[in-house]
């Protein structure tokens, strides 16, 4: 399918080939296309956007959680071997993360392991636009949060994460 599509075109696809063009948009959680889907048609790129962050934020804490755990470790081990999805390697290699020092990498992976231990699920941060020390300042910044705030966080950037990822298949 050629991308981006038209408005026009999201909006005339069945339910199954709107599933299988934005199932991917939210790391391997193809329920969040499925319950934005329901939203259309859609009026703008906006109203398609807000229909995605709204199936994520309206989704009880069971859904939200496994959504929040579907995410890679940012240059953790899955980046390195290559088993994150098309947008994470595309997204983590566009943030310098696919060409770390090993001190570099030895530093995300003790922040990666810092913020598990601490939160229980990956430190989640839409990286477009980011520098490795952008990523990793926001790694210190976030690491005091409360569990609420964070999981709250983690949220947003996901929705953040979605946004973008749709602005790249849906024309404006």
């Amino acid at each position: 399918m050629r991308l981006p599509l038209s408005l026009a075109e999201v909006n005339e696809l069945d339910a199954s080939a709107f599933a299988d063009t934005f199932g991917d948009v939210a790391e391997h959680s193809p329920w969040v296309a499925e319950a934005a889907a329901s939203s259309r048609p859609f009026s703008s790129r906006e109203a398609l956007i807000e229909a995605f962050a709204a199936a994520i934020l309206s989704a009880d804490a069971q859904s939200q959680r496994a959504l929040i755990l579907a995410h890679p470790d940012l240059a953790g081990k899955a980046a390195v071997a290559g088993d994150v999805t098309a947008d994470s390697a595309r997204e983590q290699a566009g943030a310098g993360l696919g060409a770390l020092t090993p001190d570099e990498f030895a530093t995300f992976s003790r922040a990666n392991a810092d913020y598990r231990e601490r939160f229980g699920f990956p430190f989640i941060l839409a990286v477009r636009n980011a520098s490795k020390h952008d990523i990793l300042a926001a790694f210190e910044r976030r690491l005091p949060n409360t569990q609420d705030a964070e999981f709250a966080e983690a949220l947003a950037q996901i929705c953040r994460i979605v946004r973008f990822r749709l602005e790249d298949r849906v024309a404006p």
